[in-house]
């Protein structure tokens, strides 16, 4: 026995962990490496709050990762508490049978995941096996649990999820993807229930899945569900919470903003670890916006502890509110506070005032119905009663010509000059971005891809509003908030309404705001030039 914990314990080269491939974008691995990143965070907290205790010497400590899939928390869980528990327990089998039966917990994702967890864990798929090296348990689960559940369909959506019954409606053979940990409305019920009496965690740690399909798409398309773990976990009052999500809450976006709102104004969540790649995290593994962790203190608020990282490198380190005064969304840049900062100070109108909402016409053609609307008073010539038509993405670059009676939004605007800029553009990364206008003039109209800013009775504004939006100053402030290739109307509520009556340079700009020579020389390092290779 002792020799098989012995292996099971000691470091392993290749670590098995390090070398299984991700099961999707949806369901990431994390590296023993960020596991023990975020373990040592955890660590660190206790100690500060301890009066230096450490952590891994506390034999009363429970841990729980709700979302296991390939066990990397709680073996690396497991491995520091057989080191930091030798003095108390000398034995090497009863310290590791006190660790896996009293101290760490897990509820596994799926059940090809519950077996990888147990085999990592407890060294056998079986927790009650003659291979496991804990003896304390009867039951094969240990306290690694794992149990089939169905969706509960309500309109043909998961109540709890919102996964689409079209799609994951499925025969027993294949997996529901219905999480335990967010199907449930009474989560310490639960926890009660499967891992049996009073339960408390002093921990909770994990990568939850991201997103869920809804039948209408992948991507950005899909649900975002990370978000639920967190506040289920929350609910759990555990002492510290430390999870790996995507950092496209930062801005909220498709059922985000509440969460965004609560994560923002609440002041226990103190050190944010920020990915802008989420190649640097996760390599091979392509989130839009990339990931973050954090560290959240359910007894010690104050300011957040902001990290960024570029690579191997942390670029920047800051303390700071999460949310600025008069801001709704995340300024992930820590330089750029004091840059936004003398802009607010100005306090001139938003330029989101001027962009459109989605789909400024009404030819959303995710609509049913619209092409059968649309198509027939389509041509590609003029014709009595027609206005321009821009239908890039629509299908094919150009432009057309439709009825102007098959208009339905907006219809004062037809007649103004306008910009039209693509509701999706670049990836996301300031560095990659530059945003590509064009004037329309009067009689015109766009389909759903793309938003418009004005209207305006003059072509001279038009122009100058494009001059402005070519500038870095313009750029780096929409960079901001955006973090993915979607740019809605909010992307634009940081960047200055100015006067439309002269065009910009970012020498005007940069006098205005009265920037200094460190933060010009920042927006100039962050923001490429625009070029030919610029998409």
């Amino acid at each position: 026995m002792s020799n098989k914990a012995e292996f099971a314990l000691r470091d392993r080269n290749p670590d098995v962990l390090s070398c299984i491939a991700n099961l999707s974008n949806d369901e990431v691995f994390t590296s023993p490496d960020l596991a023990s990143d975020m373990l040592d965070l955890v660590a660190d907290a206790w100690a500060e709050d301890h009066d230096g205790a450490n952590l891994w010497a506390d034999s009363t400590v429970r841990f729980l990762d709700p979302v296991a899939k390939s066990g990397v928390f709680l073996r690396e869980i497991t491995k520091r508490l057989a080191f930091g528990l030798a003095s108390q327990i000398p034995d090497l089998t009863d310290r590791v049978n006190h660790i896996l039966t009293q101290q760490v917990y897990g509820i596994a994702i799926t059940h090809l995941t519950s077996l990888l967890t147990r085999r990592s864990v407890y060294c056998s798929k079986h927790a009650n096996g003659r291979h496991s090296i804990a003896k304390g348990f009867d039951s094969e689960m240990g306290n690694i649990w794992f149990q089939r559940l169905e969706h509960t369909w309500t309109d043909s959506m998961c109540r709890f999820c919102r996964a689409s019954e079209k799609t994951l409606n499925r025969n027993k053979e294949l997996e529901t993807y219905a999480y335990a940990f967010i199907h449930t409305d009474d989560i310490k019920s639960f926890i009660h229930e499967i891992f049996g009496g009073h339960m408390h965690f002093d921990v909770i740690i994990g990568n939850p899945p991201y997103q869920l399909n809804d039948g209408g798409g992948v991507g950005s398309s899909a649900i975002p569900i990370y978000h639920q773990f967190v506040l289920q976990a929350k609910k759990l009052e555990p002492r510290y919470l430390s999870m790996v999500i995507p950092s496209r809450w930062f801005t909220g976006g498709r059922g985000l903003d509440g969460f965004r709102d609560e994560m923002l104004h609440d002041k226990r969540l103190r050190v944010l670890h920020d990915f802008i790649n989420a190649r640097d995290c996760f390599p091979g593994v392509e989130i839009k916006g990339g990931v973050c962790f954090f560290l959240w203190n359910k007894e010690n608020e104050g300011d957040c502890l902001v990290s960024t990282h570029d690579g191997d490198e942390i670029t920047s380190v800051a303390e700071r509110p999460l949310i600025e005064k008069g801001a709704e969304t995340f300024i992930r840049f820590n330089e750029a506070i004091s840059i936004l900062r003398k802009v607010q100070k100005q306090k001139d109108k938003s330029f989101a005032d001027l962009v459109s909402a989605n789909d400024p016409f009404g030819f959303d053609v995710r609509v049913k119905g619209s092409y059968r609307r649309v198509k027939p008073k389509f041509k590609m010539k003029p014709f009595e009663n027609s206005v321009a038509f821009y239908y890039n993405g629509w299908r094919k670059d150009g432009i057309g010509y439709i009825d102007r009676n098959s208009i339905s939004r907006n219809t004062d605007w037809i007649d103004a000059y306008k910009v039209f800029v693509p509701k999706a553009w670049g990836v996301g990364n300031m560095t990659r971005d530059w945003l590509q206008p064009f004037i329309g003039s009067p009689n015109s109209c766009c389909t759903e891809t793309y938003l418009v800013i004005g209207p305006f009775e003059d072509k001279s504004i038009a122009d100058n509003v494009v001059s402005y939006t070519q500038t870095k100053f313009f750029h780096f402030l929409i960079a901001l908030v955006k973090i993915t290739q979607n740019t809605m109307k909010k992307a634009y509520s940081f960047i200055p309404t100015q006067d439309f009556s002269q065009s910009w340079s970012d020498e005007e700009l940069n006098a205005k705001y009265a920037l200094c020579a460190e933060e010009v020389a920042y927006i100039n390092r962050m923001v490429r030039p625009m070029n030919g290779d610029n998409e």
